[in-house]
Order: C-alpha cells, then sequence, then structure tokens
C-alpha cells in the first residue's frame, strides 16, 4: 500500500499556543510529527486554532474552524462534518486525520484519535470541576466519533470501554516512546553547567511531571523527608514541573521544606528539552509515585537515560516498568521512602535497575510507536 497521507494534529505541541511548555500530549504530537515520515507516511501537520489566532502557529496549517466552533456544530445532526483543506502545492487532500488529543470532531476523512486515558470521568476527584459534567459528556462523545482509537496501554484500553463507551474492537494498544538522543549521554561540559545554573549536585532524586493530585508529589515530600539526615544531606529531592490545578498546598510545602534548609529544589519553569535531559543524566535516583497514568512517559525516560527508577505500581505503570523499576504502593510513605533509600544505598540494585530500565526502553522508541502507528493507519484504511 502507498503511503498514506496523514493530517496529524499538532495543537498541543504548537509553541504559540503552548507558551512553549511541553506536556505528555505536546510531548506525543511532536515526536509523532517527527517520526511518521521516517515510517513510510506523508504528514500534514493542522492545529485547532482560537479565533485570529492562525498566525501563531508555527509547525503547520490553521483547520478550517477553532475546536470550540467545530464542537458547537457537531451538535447539529445535519451539520456537514468539517472539511479536511487540500494541499497548497497538489491539491490533495489528506486520507485521514489522526486526532493526537481529546479535540475529535467529525471530519470528512477516515478519523483515528489517541485516547490517553479517561481520567475525567474515572476519577473525577483528581480533575478541575470547572463545567466537569459537560467536558465529560463531550468528551464522552467526541471518543466514539473516532473510526478507530490508539492508546498507550492495555489499562487503558478498559477505562476507555467502561467510560467512554469505546467500541474495544475500535483500540489498539501502541505504546508511547523515547527518542534516539536519550540513549546518548549528554555532554559532560552541558550537564555540569545546567546543574550549576539550578545550584544542584549529582545523585540527587529526580521526579518530573506537572504537579497536581494524581502525581502524588505530596507523599513523595514526605517520603523524603522521612529519609535519615545524612542521606538528605548528600542528595537532594528535585521536583521538575510546573503548578497544576489543585497545587497550592503542595508549592507551599516545597518552600517551607526549603526555608527549613531542608535539600528540596523546586524548578517550575523549566521548558528546554535538552536541559531535561541534563537533569535526568545528573540524577542519581528516578522516582515516579503518580496513582495514576495512561502510560507514564517519564518512566521510560528515565530508563533510556540510565536512571534507576522507584515507581508506582498502579494502573499502567507496571505495564510500562516489565520489572525493570523498583515498584511500590503509591499510597504508602513508608514503602516509598524504603525504596528510595535501597536505590540510593544498594549498589548492586541500582545496577540491576539500570540494566533492565535500558533494556526496556529499547523496546518503547518513537520509531516503533510510528511503525505500531503507520499499521493502524492501514487498517484504518483498508477496512
Amino acid at each position: 500500500m502507498s503511503a498514506p497521507r496523514v493530517a496529524l494534529s499538532t495543537t498541543t505541541a504548537e509553541p504559540g499556543l503552548t507558551g512553549g511548555r511541553l506536556d505528555g500530549l505536546g510531548v506525543y504530537s511532536l515526536a509523532l510529527l517527527r517520526a511518521l515520515p521516517q515510517a513510510g507516511c506523508e504528514v500534514r501537520p493542522f492545529s485547532f486554532a482560537p479565533a485570529g489566532a492562525g498566525a501563531a502557529l508555527t509547525l503547520g496549517r490553521a483547520l478550517p474552524r477553532s475546536f470550540a466552533a467545530a464542537t458547537l456544530r457537531d451538535l447539529l445532526p445535519a451539520a456537514a462534518p468539517l472539511r479536511l483543506p487540500a494541499d497548497a502545492v497538489d491539491g490533495r487532500v489528506p486520507d485521514l486525520f489522526h486526532a493526537t488529543d481529546y479535540r475529535v470532531v467529525r471530519m470528512d476523512r477516515p478519523l483515528v484519535a489517541t485516547l490517553h486515558d479517561a481520567l475525567p470521568i474515572a476519577h473525577p476527584e483528581w480533575c478541575n470541576p470547572r463545567l466537569r459534567r459537560l467536558k465529560n459528556w463531550l468528551q464522552a462523545k467526541a471518543a466514539r466519533k473516532a473510526d478507530h482509537v490508539i492508546t498507550g496501554s492495555r489499562f487503558s484500553v478498559t477505562e476507555l470501554v467502561e467510560c467512554f463507551g469505546v467500541d474495544p474492537a475500535r483500540i489498539s494498544v501502541v505504546h508511547n516512546g523515547v527518542g534516539e538522543e536519550w540513549f546518548e549521554p549528554p555532554a559532560a561540559e552541558a550537564v555540569a553547567a545546567t546543574l550549576a545554573q539550578y545550584g544542584l549536585r549529582p545523585g540527587y532524586f529526580l521526579f518530573v511531571g506537572t504537579l497536581q493530585p494524581r502525581k502524588n508529589v505530596e507523599r513523595l515530600l514526605e517520603a523524603y523527608l522521612q529519609l535519615p539526615p545524612v542521606l538528605r544531606a548528600a542528595r537532594q529531592l528535585v521536583v521538575v514541573g510546573a503548578p497544576g490545578w489543585r497545587s497550592v498546598e503542595l508549592t507551599r510545602r516545597l518552600e517551607a521544606a526549603r526555608q527549613r534548609g531542608e535539600n528540596v529544589v523546586w524548578l517550575s519553569a523549566l521548558t528546554e528539552h535538552a536541559q531535561l535531559r541534563h537533569l535526568y543524566a545528573g540524577s542519581g535516583v528516578f522516582v515516579f509515585p503518580s496513582l495514576y497514568e495512561g502510560f507514564g512517559l517519564p518512566i521510560v525516560e528515565a530508563f533510556a537515560a540510565g536512571v534507576p527508577v522507584v515507581a508506582s505500581n498502579a494502573t499502567s505503570m507496571p505495564e510500562v516498568c516489565l520489572g525493570a523499576a523498583l515498584e511500590v504502593d503509591p499510597g504508602s510513605v513508608a514503602e516509598l521512602a524504603a525504596a528510595m533509600a535501597a536505590m540510593a544505598r544498594d549498589e548492586a540494585l541500582r545496577a540491576r535497575c539500570v540494566a533492565a530500565g535500558r533494556r526496556r526502553a529499547l523496546e518503547l522508541t518513537w520509531a516503533e510507536t510510528a511503525r505500531r502507528t503507520r499499521a493502524v493507519y492501514h487498517s484504518v484504511l483498508s477496512s
């Protein structure tokens, strides 16, 4: 079959719409934009831009309507689906549209949607309550508009079926991945410069993720503060992530710990990809105690970077780790603290986890994600 021409949603990766800060959805969208051409796809990036904001797009073209306008139009039974624009050079229209987040509307072409989880319905207590019922209703309707759904883990399949009513026969599991650059250690001078910039000493405990309730950073901080003073003096706790919903109390605790002289560092504004790689490279233990993940991409980034991982044993994370991390009950502060101490002190354990993590990361690359995504496109176009 010839190379499929894919209209790829890049809304979550547009610097002009995100302020340059990529969350997991943005990382996924940008990774596919780069990897799909090498997998044999013709890719045309499109984004839902707010009215009048089309000039802010740098990755691709603006879709004919904003997402809000297209969603309202979709509520009218007789309204025509959104038409994908033809290419300005050859006049061809894409074969299908791939929505890489929950911005799913009816299209005049086959529609593939990546739905990473069903968090708003499965755990509404972890989501912003503003317009929650309306958003959940719209997301459930959107999920059922897709001709085929991609999700990152088998765990998420069950949730998409139960919460969104998606037909399991229309769901494919395609794991997320990491880029090849994660397997190459960055230059020691560059790592040292980044660590010096932020006042860090090599060997710290590292967490990466938006500060929000499900990330469980409160218990991570408690666990760190339970470690013996000599270990806390030797190893900082470095939290990398922007403040999210319901994070005021957590940020207050982080600042209070720092003011008491604890070795706690919160980096809230770091957005540069190279510097993030430097922070992984300079860390001694990566800790990811999340309560809920549809996949858990930072775990794989740590694996590829050669950092031993302490990870939650909840939701999708055992599926991602496959035994390569030291897994803990994310609800137990004592268990989390014990695992952090063991990983910091036991060199044999660290070596086993580093080796197993690297092997696991080699199975989870964006090149493999793109290859399997292309197979989904072919399946949809041939059905």
